[in-house]
């Protein structure tokens, strides 16, 4: 039986539970600081501040 990963949010250093088999560029929240974390690598599992979603103006 695998189990979940934690990991330490970027933004507040609060403990961000990962599910057993994360995926990557999975979106994650934090429950600490409720920031959208981006999980950016697997082996081992690295987390990163999720990037911000941009309006397009049509330039």
């Amino acid at each position: 039986m695998t189990t979940a990963v934690f990991q330490a949010c970027p933004e507040c250093e609060d403990e961000v539970k990962i599910s057993a088999s994360p995926r990557l560029n999975e979106i994650i929240e934090c429950a600490g600081c409720r920031s959208e974390l981006e999980i950016v690598a697997l082996d081992p599992v690295m987390l990163a501040l999720a990037p911000e979603v941009e309006e397009d103006w049509g330039e």
